[in-house]
């Protein structure tokens, strides 16, 4: 029993580890992109129709993760853009660019993320 519970702490180890620096690796790995041009695709592909206008989430057609700030890196989110899982369509290279994928994830990093609760003023009343 406390090989496993070693496992665990090992594993949760890990993943605080591998969440920590997320944010660094996403930074380093993210080619330069157009901010207000990925704005404009999101708007014209439709993303927003799941994903709402401020990268929010949402359900339309099942669960849609939130984009707002997102901690999945840039091959993480162009794999997902190429080859998606769920409900959600897929853009090859012909239809949305490397470059254009760039903006987006660009625009998605400039959303505001979600915000803690003791954050909302109407909330600590």
């Amino acid at each position: 029993m406390k090989y496993f519970k070693r496992l665990a702490v090992a594993a949760f180890a890990t993943a605080a580890f591998n969440l920590g620096t997320s944010s660094l690796l996403q930074a380093q790995d993210a080619p330069p992109g157009d901010a207000g041009n990925g704005k404009r695709l999101y708007l014209a592909d439709g993303c927003f129709t799941c994903h709402g206008r401020s990268g929010q989430g949402g359900a339309f057609n099942g669960p849609a993760p939130s984009l707002a700030k997102t901690d999945m890196p840039f091959d993480g989110f162009k794999a997902q853009l190429r080859d998606p899982a769920n409900d959600m369509p897929a853009y090859s290279a012909a239809v949305l660019s490397d470059q254009e994928i760039a903006d987006m994830y660009a625009f998605v990093q400039s959303l505001p993320g979600a915000r803690s609760a003791k954050d909302i003023s109407i909330l600590n009343d």
